[in-house]
């Protein structure tokens, strides 16, 4: 008998790799994407790592492909930018094995810079994209996915959105099938990409999004449904649901292969439906490539390009219902904010004070950006920080950043950081970069690195020296320090930036959340020293607040003993409390 489990749709995407006999994984972690290599781990048949970037990721991945064996590359959809050198490439030059791509999106930016649409990077790299709505197809659609990669000789884009990957569905779970390797054989036109080879290799990729084209109509995964033909919907993914929740009568083009789009069955569907809406998150992927061929339809005139979707909306767009929405609780807001204990906070405690501007980067620490800390005054992209910070004094000069400093995580750095910082020494740059080493990828959930000493699997490896990696790229002058150490903190951090010269400072300190032990000492306020001078609330620890009567008290529940507090204060009148 087969078993039925619930699984999140990031854990289905994993026991679709699984299934499908897949050998290799690599991956960057990355919301909402991260859960699918935490959960491919757990196979011992399938080779997992978190790769240093999603570049490499995907080049491991397409290696593992050359070689003959499936693989798989996941990320989030900015990851997708950082792998776009590599995917374009290997759109051309084909697989040999398997090669899938899971792509998660992130509709309402719950974790993200921008929404950016993988469908459109996708159309722009002429590689197919499938689309599931729920978990049980998140399994399915991984194995079809194989299929399809290794018939048409391309790699295939699964993509996911934040919704799936994070929501739950019931899974059917199937044995693992074992796909023998396919033979290496030497092919010089079809894997170095040349330009001569190139020439083609782009006339069979175009031979190829004819033949999906057309085959597509026959896909299982993509199907109409025929209700009440006043109303047809074309949808993919989770708005599907929304679709059927919000107008169950109408009729539905469901597609599950997202580009390139079944042209024959589009044209099916319309012409057998009085009133045709495309249902698509983000941008008009669909909606434009079937206006442009003469079917009158509506989209985008009714429906938002921004944020998810829902059934209220679609009722309310489609139907010209006015749905009553039972009003939210009246509660505070609770903005984003580093948690109590961490040492970034007492980094950005320092150059508060010493009113140092941060050129940011992706990480926990982005939130230094906020008050009260309100330090970080840039944020681009992974590895940014340093290299904004290079073109701030390229185009200013020296004298213009003694008041700056690059911000950049230990596990950031590693992505993208490396080569900022050779192009930085390399140029005869000028500026401050101080790496927040809290020993961990702790924005998605703390991963390992290349520089914490274990692998994805939790296994001991070599550990990048970050103080040496620095000196063998050119940095002469290169700071490790505890980042608790507020008072050498500050003095050297005025020390750097009145050089001429590149400076690197690595502020040490693990994230509070990796100590799983009880906590061993915390703090408290002696109200009868205590001169209500509120020094020690201007980090904005949430575990300090100020009562009515203006009395300064330490939250024992919040408080984890970082000591921040205590070295901020005059009067000594914040105390440790030792519990163990």
């Amino acid at each position: 008998m087969t078993e039925k489990v619930i699984m999140l749709g990031n854990e289905a995407y994993a026991r679709g790799a699984y299934e499908a006999g897949c050998k290799v994984s690599a991956a960057y972690p990355g919301t909402p994407s991260t859960e699918i290599s935490e959960n491919i781990v757990k196979y011992d048949e399938i080779y997992s790592e978190w790769s240093p970037n999603e570049k490499v990721a995907m080049e491991v991945a397409i290696g593992a492909s050359i070689s003959g064996v499936r693989a798989l590359a996941s990320m989030k959809h900015v990851g997708l930018n950082v792998a776009s050198d590599p995917l374009f490439t290997v759109a051309y030059s084909g697989v040999n094995g398997g090669l899938v791509v899971i792509v998660a999106d992130d509709p309402g930016l719950y974790s993200s810079q921008n929404e950016q649409d993988t469908r459109a990077v996708a159309r722009a790299a002429k590689v197919p994209v499938l689309e599931p709505s729920d978990s049980a197809e998140a399994k399915e659609f991984v194995k079809f996915a194989f299929e399809l990669s290794e018939k048409y000789d391309t790699p295939v884009i699964v993509r996911s959105t934040t919704r799936l990957s994070h929501s739950q569905g019931m899974v059917e779970l199937n044995d693992r099938t074992e796909i023998e390797d396919k033979p290496y054989v030497r092919d010089f036109a079809k894997n170095v990409m040349m330009p001569a080879n190139a020439k083609g290799r782009h006339l069979v990729v175009e031979s190829r999004e004819i033949a999906l084209t057309k085959d597509g109509c026959d896909f299982p995964i993509n199907h109409i449904e025929y209700n009440d033909r006043k109303i047809g919907i074309i949808t993919s993914g989770i708005p599907y649901h929304y679709v059927k929740d919000a107008l169950p009568e109408a009729s539905v083009l469901k597609l599950g292969m997202v580009n390139p789009l079944p042209k024959q069955l589009i044209e099916e569907f319309a012409a057998n439906v009085e009133k045709l809406f495309i249902v698509e998150e983000l941008d008009p992927i669909i909606e434009e490539q079937v206006k442009s061929w003469g079917i009158l339809a509506i989209g985008k005139e009714i429906l938002t390009v921004q944020g998810e979707y829902s059934a209220n909306l679609l009722r309310k767009a489609i139907k010209g219902e006015n749905i009553y929405v039972i009003p939210s609780a009246q509660v505070p807001n609770r903005p984003p904010i580093l948690c109590p204990g961490c040492p970034h906070r007492s980094v950005y405690s320092v150059l508060n004070k010493l009113k140092i501007h941060g050129a940011g980067d992706i990480g926990c620490y982005t939130l230094g950006a906020v008050a009260p800390l309100s330090v970080v005054d840039t944020t681009i992209c992974m590895g940014a920080s340093i290299s904004s910070l290079h073109g701030m004094e390229k185009a200013k000069g020296k004298d213009y950043i003694k008041n700056w400093v690059a911000v950049i995580g230990d596990s950031t750095f590693m992505h993208t950081g490396i080569n900022s910082l050779i192009n930085m020494v390399y140029n005869k740059g000028t500026g401050t970069v101080m790496i927040l080493d809290n020993s961990t990828t702790g924005m998605t959930g703390h991963q390992d690195h290349a520089a914490t000493g274990k692998t994805l699997k939790g296994e001991p490896t070599y550990s990048v020296d970050l103080e040496e990696l620095c000196r063998a790229v050119g940095v002469k002058h290169v700071y490790v320090i505890n980042a608790f150490d507020t008072m050498n903190l500050e003095k050297v951090v005025k020390e750097a930036v009145a050089m001429d010269e590149v400076a690197v400072i690595i502020a040490q300190s693990p994230c509070v959340l990796l100590d799983k032990s009880p906590v061993a000492k915390q703090f408290c306020v002696d109200t009868d020293v205590c001169k209500k001078c509120g020094m020690c609330m201007k980090p904005g620890c949430p575990a300090i607040t100020k009562r009515d009567d203006g009395a300064i008290v330490i939250n024992d529940t919040m408080c984890n003993g970082c000591g921040l507090c205590e070295t901020l204060c005059k009067f000594n009148a914040i105390k440790p409390v030792h519990l163990r």
